[in-house]
């Protein structure tokens, strides 16, 4: 059978699945032969030490090992090695069903890069996710993925999706860890590729073992991923935030103290105005040099209008706070001229709190 003709691989990432893999290949198998898919199926074994590789291949996988760990290399590894035009990728714990495929394989027919599967939409077996994962982990990390980078994804995490084999290999992902699934999902809509999303079912999973996903440490990992791939809401709207809170209490401040409830916010107050002015133009200039930097390295994509739009933007806020500086120089020296050049400690006005 040679590669052109293959349109389907089936991928399994595997690390000690010798309880669940055999029932995953043949449910798999069944799928291609009931519905008459010119496929394969494939299993990334990442070290497994248990008799995982002997049971894959006894059952008809075709098999590679992967020496880098991580999930994320497992997958990058096998992508790399599938045959087919399209891939579906699931673990190979017995958790997703392999029998129903068809939601994926018909988006992906019709012209979809990536088809990510929504667990929540098609229905969750009591107990097969954990709690913290079910209500908290994934609702909270979707829906940041959907704010930050507007991927309109319900379940940004399911580990079983379907996608267009070049069009992935494209994005030259980089992840080694389980945050690989993440960075599928984030350069795929950076890139501008077609994401559809398809109700999938998830299941007790038939292990014995604990699982390989830890809950804290990659819930983090997925949480700074998706952080450094989206500098305006690292640094540049933050930025904002602290600008325009510095103007306001310089402006609040700049003839007079102000008393809020007895308490009086004079000099102390103006100079945190000032701090806060800087330090968000310092967060400004930062998450400037960090998306440069990202692009560079082939981190984000080229964007000509983004890149205009960062550009027009600097050059307004540079020209307002430089209007601002003058104004507010010369009102420093009419407020100063009008004590006939003296102690200016006794105006309270800006910049006496130096003085104490």
């Amino acid at each position: 059978m040679s590669c052109s003709s293959i349109e389907l691989t089936i991928l399994m990432p595997c690390l000690n699945e010798e309880e669940t893999l055999s029932i995953c290949i043949n449910k798999a198998k069944n799928y291609l032969d009931q519905h008459n898919i010119i496929g394969e199926v494939l299993v990334s074994d990442n070290g497994s030490s248990d008799r995982s590789i002997e049971i894959a291949k006894k059952n008809g996988a075709r098999v590679i090992e992967v020496k880098e760990k991580g999930y994320g290399a497992a997958l990058s590894a096998g992508i790399k090695a599938a045959k087919g035009k399209f891939v579906i990728m699931g673990d190979a714990d017995d958790s997703y069903d392999f029998n129903n495929l068809d939601p994926f394989m018909k988006s992906l027919r019709s012209g979809s890069d990536l088809v990510m599967g929504n667990r929540f939409k098609g229905g969750i077996e009591p107990g097969a996710m954990p709690f913290l994962h079910k209500y908290i982990g994934n609702p909270v990390l979707s829906f940041l993925g959907r704010l930050f980078f507007k991927i309109k994804c319900k379940d940004f995490h399911c580990g079983l999706r379907g996608f267009n084999r070049n069009s992935i290999l494209g994005l030259n992902l980089h992840t080694t860890g389980m945050e690989f699934a993440s960075e599928m999902v984030v350069r795929s809509s950076l890139n501008e590729l077609k994401i559809d999303e398809v109700p999938t079912t998830l299941s007790i999973d038939g292990r014995t073992r604990s699982p390989h996903l830890n809950t804290w440490r990659d819930g983090w990992r997925h949480l700074c991923f998706l952080l450094m791939y989206t500098p305006k809401w690292l640094y540049l709207y933050p930025a904002i935030l602290f600008i325009a809170f510095g103007l306001f209490v310089i402006l609040s401040l700049i003839n007079s103290p102000i008393v809020l409830s007895g308490i009086e916010f004079e000099n102390k107050t103006f100079f945190s105005g000032c701090l806060s002015l800087l330090l968000g133009l310092q967060a400004m200039l930062i998450g400037n040099a960090v998306r440069t930097y990202a692009i560079k390295e082939g981190l984000l994509p080229t964007n000509r209008k983004s890149k205009s739009t960062y550009l027009e933007l600097y050059a307004i806020s540079g020209f307002i706070l430089t209007i601002l500086g003058i104004l507010l120089s010369f009102l420093c020296l009419y407020q100063w001229s009008a004590l006939n050049f003296g102690d200016f400690e006794s105006s309270r006005q800006i910049g006496s709190w130096f003085y104490h």
